[in-house]
């Protein structure tokens, strides 16, 4: 009989990796599934979806907290994506080469840092000069969505930086040697051509800050109705589960499973959305000095 080689221990073990990674998301798609389908059952699929949350009278809307969350989620890539372009360009075409790592690691360092610091920050700075100088509580989506912005900056600026530093350097000389400055290479060659990238970078900083808690719980409110303003008080999907999932029973219990289940279809989507999105290619004559 042949010895087992180190190569087929190495190969069988990654193999048994990958099997518990896919068995363990399969447990979690199932118990969350389970748990939610009282819900559906019970209070039914047009209650669940509704504006009204109300347990007390049966009603389980979640249509309130899934605004939220879509608003602070888009408010905050809508402030932090060109803050991350500007920084992954800055640090690929215009910062010195001996200080760009030195730049890179403080973005590293920033998405280091725990999220209930930067909601504590929030709380304690953010949303009294919010109150300060628009008036209202403070808190809300304006609140969260900066707060969001800081912690998808650095994922966005990471792997922006990665995709324009793989645009070959024969497209920026083409460009150059044509006449093109460098903000015309910059905007009609290397940003077209690192558009898939870029567009994977984003929806990446959208799933880091659709799936956040602690730091938005802090600084939006809470309120189950629909904001009214920027600084009016609210809820996301995130915060409602942390705030009521400890004593809930029952089908509001289940109720709050089934926000889970909706927040994993949505982190499930944009996984989906990053894969075909990164898989594409750029139609011809897409870039041009």
């Amino acid at each position: 009989m042949a010895p087992i080689g180190k190569e087929w221990l190495v190969r069988k073990a990654l193999l048994v990796m990958a099997l518990v990674m896919v068995f363990g998301l399969a447990l979690v798609i199932f118990f969350i599934a389970k748990e939610s389908l009282p819900a559906f059952t019970e209070a039914g699929p047009a209650n669940l979806f509704g504006s009204t949350w109300d347990p007390g009278s049966g009603r389980y809307g979640m249509l309130v907290f899934l605004t939220g969350t879509v608003t602070t989620t888009a408010g905050g890539l809508l402030l932090g994506t060109p803050l991350a372009l500007g920084l992954a360009l800055f640090l690929t075409q215009m910062a010195p080469r001996r200080s760009r790592p030195l730049f890179g690691r403080v973005v590293e360092l920033l998405a280091g840092v725990p999220s209930i610091v930067l909601g504590w920050l929030g709380f304690t700075i953010l949303v009294p000069w919010i109150r300060k100088v628009g008036g209202g509580s403070g808190s809300g989506i304006l609140a969260a969505s900066i707060i969001l912005a800081v912690m998808a900056l650095p994922t966005i600026a990471a792997i922006s930086r990665d995709a324009i530093e793989a645009v070959p350097d024969s497209y920026l000389q083409a460009a150059y040697s044509m006449g093109a400055t460098r903000w015309q290479t910059i905007r009609r060659v290397l940003l077209p051509a690192a558009r898939p990238g870029i567009l994977a970078a984003v929806i990446l900083g959208a799933g880091r800050a659709i799936g956040e808690t602690m730091a938005v719980a802090m600084v939006i409110g809470p309120a189950s109705v629909f904001p009214t303003s920027l600084t009016s008080p609210t809820h996301t999907l995130t915060t409602k589960i942390l705030v009521e999932m400890g004593e809930s029973t029952g089908v509001q219990r289940s109720s709050l499973f089934a926000m889970s289940l909706v927040l994993l279809l949505l982190a499930m989507a944009m996984v989906l959305l990053v894969r075909r999105v990164s898989g594409s290619r750029m139609p011809e004559g897409s870039v041009h000095a």
